[in-house]
């Protein structure tokens, strides 16, 4: 345990600030606790990966992946709640582990901000996708995405919990309206989003799973990559 001392340190540190900024400011003060307190949760896991023996070659895998996750983002711009990214995210957490899936996601969000916006919901989307691939990496093993269902149904999950996790942002930025019927009128509003997302996965998985993982694998068997 004592590797993880320090992120755990670190985290306690960025929730005491945030705390102490909530204190001074009352303006929005919720939205800026939210984005502390997100990028407490995101920053241990950084720390982790940074602290394990990488070599040049997993640090370029980890940026290439990350940038195929963003770019794939910028086709269906058109199309809201259709997002190739969370698909990308799972099938790279899947090949490489829970560590890198959480890397990928979290910097394709950065990085593909960069052409839609970045603002306060930058960190929820590092946060929402981090975990989609953090997850993925952890049940890689497991019955259910041995089985390419247990995949789908996966992505499909991923699909609503992503926009879930997306409302509690909106509902955080309206501190003063805050109500049961504001949630509910949230996350009714973005059912239709949720689901086609949730349905766009699926697709994505279904198209990319067979010669995508394959090709993965590939790599991280001939170059020993992420080896876990």
């Amino acid at each position: 345990m004592a590797r993880f001392r320090i992120p755990l340190l670190i985290a306690l540190g960025l929730f005491i600030a945030g705390l102490a900024l909530t204190a001074a400011f009352t303006d929005r003060h919720y939205v800026l606790l939210s984005v502390v307190l997100l990028l407490a949760a995101l920053l241990p896991l950084f720390i982790r990966l940074e602290r394990r023996p990488l070599q040049s070659r997993e640090l370029v895998l980890l940026a290439v992946l990350s940038a195929i996750a963003a770019v794939s983002r910028i086709p269906f711009a058109a199309l809201p709640g259709v997002k190739p990214v969370s698909a990308v995210v799972i099938l790279s957490a899947y090949v490489f582990g829970a560590e890198a899936g959480f890397v990928i996601g979290a910097v394709a969000a950065l990085v593909s901000n960069i052409y839609f916006g970045q603002g306060p919901w930058t960190p929820w989307q590092m946060f929402a996708w981090g975990m989609t691939g953090l997850t993925a990496g952890w049940l890689r093993r497991s019955w259910l995405l041995r089985r390419r269902a247990g995949l789908l149904v996966f992505g499909f999950i991923w699909g609503f919990l992503f926009g879930w996790i997306m409302n509690i942002w909106v509902l955080l930025s309206l501190p003063d309206a805050l109500s049961w019927r504001l949630v509910a009128v949230t996350f009714a509003a973005s059912f239709y989003f949720d689901l086609a997302h949730a349905l766009s996965n699926v697709f994505f998985l279904a198209v990319l799973a067979g010669g995508w993982t394959k090709v993965l694998q590939r790599f991280r068997k001939k170059y020993g990559l992420l080896q876990q």
